[in-house]
């Protein structure tokens, strides 16, 4: 039986192998703005998966590890010796060996065998799913609220495997499982602090692990602070900091890793605020930091465009609740904007409405749209923003 650090190597091994595997088992399309058709690839790595991918002559046996079964072509075994390479050199050699393998069957592999990790399977899609993000992955930070709820909903009625990510607890527990009382299975919920590079890590490893990789994320994690400047306590502007800026770099330098890795490209979007382009009174460290997360995103679309990733930004202004989730922000800070302005909060709501042009009441469905424009990919864009605020001329980009 392995102890624990073997088994945590193993896994460690997993999650560099199983994203380029999947990017090799990615169908081209031709089409320049979906240029691949992505699998769900699964992992076993109980004793019974891992003994089998030992040696090929288990292919001629009837007893595969449950859920697999024996089928007419056999599985890619593929020996310890090939994974300990630096990425590069790894993919040129798994990609060989799947060329080699395509070549002899007319066809990729479902089944790959990787000596003393596991195994790899493609769950198969369900050919009458014509979603726009079919087989897609995406992940979700700061998902257990009203923007949240709006966003993940809309990936999933288009076709996506979700992972909802927030702090770990009861909150994010109850979450996915309201997702998954429509999604079932294409929903995981995943504990992910985004001020804790290990705990970003992990959470991206444990989707992998789950369906073999990402391609879309959305940047959504954010807390909010009223203060003016003169009152400002310096340790709470930094928590602020450490959430809204290096949440979110590290959130992107992490989903960078992984699309190179992968290489079939990808998708960030992240969620700005109007307040970067039209900050307010007492808001300065919230649109201070928000404004660097929104820089990062237009950094990130000019540092990625290489690999086939874009990333765009989605401003939305007072979004109240969605469903039975309300927004964290506004829960923190609407009793001091209702205070300010002699509203009860529908009265605050009403407000926020009639400032924009349109009298909108933005939703997270609203936001959510936005999201899908990108993560549908209805243009060749990336470093753009599409503010979802009903109309205001002064957060008009400038």
């Amino acid at each position: 039986m392995k102890n624990n650090a073997s088994e945590h190597r193993s896994l460690n091994g997993l999650a560099q192998i199983i994203p380029i595997v999947r990017g090799l088992l990615a169908e081209p399309t031709g089409d320049q703005d979906m240029p691949y058709e992505p699998v769900i690839l699964k992992s076993l790595t109980n004793k019974e998966a891992v003994d089998f991918a030992v040696s090929a002559k288990n292919a001629e046996t009837q007893k595969y590890p449950s859920p697999l079964t024996k089928t007419q072509r056999p599985p890619l075994f593929l020996g310890a010796g090939d994974f300990g390479a630096e990425p590069k050199e790894l993919r040129k050699q798994l990609s060989n060996r799947i060329s080699d393998y395509s070549q002899q069957y007319n066809c990729k592999p479902e089944i790959v065998c990787l000596r003393e990790l596991g195994i790899l399977y493609v769950e198969q899609k369900d050919n009458n799913s014509d979603l726009p993000l079919t087989n897609k992955v995406a992940l979700v930070t700061g998902a257990a609220g009203a923007i949240g709820y709006g966003v993940c909903r809309g990936l999933l009625e288009n076709g996506c495997h979700l992972a909802a990510t927030d702090l770990a607890g009861k909150k994010l527990d109850d979450f996915a499982a309201d997702l998954k009382q429509t999604a079932g299975e294409r929903v995981i919920g995943v504990p992910i602090d985004v001020t804790d590079k290990g705990a970003v890590v992990r959470g991206f490893e444990s989707v992998i692990q789950t369906w073999g990789g990402i391609d879309i994320v959305v940047v959504n994690a954010g807390i909010p602070l009223v203060s003016y400047l003169k009152d400002i306590e310096l340790d709470a502007f930094r928590r602020l900091e450490r959430v809204n800026v290096e949440g979110a770099l590290l959130t992107l330098s992490e989903a960078a890793r992984h699309f190179i890795l992968q290489a079939t490209g990808g998708d960030i979007i992240v969620i700005s605020s109007k307040n970067v382009p039209s900050p307010g009174a007492g808001f300065g460290a919230y649109s201070a930091t928000k404004a660097a997360c929104h820089q990062l995103g237009r950094i990130a679309s000019i540092e990625l465009a290489q690999y086939g990733v874009r990333v765009n930004m989605v401003a939305p202004d007072a979004v109240f609740s969605e469903g039975e989730y309300k927004s964290g922000l506004w829960e923190e800070i609407g009793p001091s904007r209702m205070q300010a302005r002699g509203l009860d909060e529908k009265e605050l709501q009403e407000y926020y409405r009639n400032r924009n042009l349109l009298k909108a009441k933005v939703t997270g469905r609203h936001v959510s749209n936005a999201v899908l424009f990108f993560a549908t990919r209805q243009t060749p864009t990336t470093g753009a923003t599409i503010p979802v605020d009903g109309g205001l001329p002064d957060a008009t980009p400038r």
